[in-house]
């Protein structure tokens, strides 16, 4: 008994006696099972991380941005999803901000909002540098838990539609529709609420609007151009000399007229539209707009 109590005596006195060097043998410990988890980490990522690589395998698709409206858990039909697109695709071209609305079955194992994260970075929607881009994710068969609705709001859309604000849009505007499987209802009510908040938000004009404020658009140049023709041709029909015809100039006057003009009108007439991304021939893409996790999650 005596030799077993010694022996547990003696770390306390090494203790008592050498602290220095206790604490010192003590850190030298810690140190080495630091070391020990840092070299098995490194060889995890030396071997590709397998059981990483495998979790990013199982993890929900994101669909490729094609459209304003993406149904993949086809809520709706074929004319709902039309028209609430051009819904959206008017308003990116009356305002320059990207509105989208996206449906899936389910995003596990992933809660919506990494979900939405991902969806997020990947798609890009909103003008870069300002960040004008909102994102509806609904996952119709997510558990509670993982919830089910989600706004995912760009960074420069967050002082008016904050997170509060999305979080009533969700419950009072979106929810009572699902609630009667009414889900056009609720989304066509959730774009209205969502954009009449982001009217309120003083972001830059949309491109278009800020040309045709500024001069409506037009190509002053080519007005110039225009001008000087009509003053050369005025000036040689009053020297009285060659006429137009055979000095090459009849025969070239409608070419001439016809490119200035057409240059001049096309700039004021814009010929389609282009926002930073926006949509040209059909397709669609976001802009460069980004987001950080602002926006907020609900149920019905």
């Amino acid at each position: 008994m005596s030799v077993s109590i010694k022996r547990h005596a003696l770390p306390h006195a090494f203790q008592a006696r050498h602290p220095a060097r206790y604490l010192a043998r003590h850190l030298a410990g810690v140190i080495g099972q630091v070391r020990a988890v840092l070299q098995t980490l490194l060889v995890l990522l030396a071997l590709g991380c397998p059981g990483a690589a495998a979790l990013a395998q199982d993890l929900a698709a994101i669909p490729p941005l094609q459209s304003h409206v993406t149904d993949k858990a086809g809520m709706l039909s074929g004319q709902q999803r039309e028209n609430l697109d051009q819904v959206l695709k008017d308003y990116e071209a009356r305002t320059g901000s990207q509105v989208a609305v996206l449906t899936v079955a389910s995003t596990a194992p992933e809660a919506i909002e990494q979900y939405g994260i991902r969806v997020a970075e990947a798609w890009k929607l909103g003008r870069s540098g300002v960040d004008d881009g909102v994102i509806l994710i609904v996952a119709k068969d997510n558990p509670s838990a993982l919830r089910r609705l989600r706004i995912e709001a760009g960074r420069g859309v967050q002082g008016s539609l904050t997170d509060a604000q999305s979080k009533r849009i969700l419950q009072d505007v979106i929810a009572p529709h699902f609630r009667q499987n009414d889900f056009y209802g609720g989304l066509v009510a959730g774009v209205a609420a969502i954009t009449g908040l982001l009217d309120a938000e003083k972001l830059p004009q949309q491109k278009q609007q800020q040309q045709a404020q500024d001069g409506g658009g037009i190509n002053w140049s080519s007005l110039v151009v225009i001008l000087l023709f009509i003053v050369i041709t005025t000036f040689l029909r009053s020297r009285g000399g060659r006429s137009l015809n055979s000095s090459g100039w009849g025969r070239s006057s409608g070419i001439i007229l016809g490119s200035a003009i057409g240059s001049a009108l096309g700039r004021s007439s814009g010929g389609g539209f282009s926002g930073g991304g926006g949509f040209s021939g059909g397709g669609f893409s976001g802009g460069g707009g980004t987001f950080d996790g602002g926006g907020a999650s609900g149920d019905w």
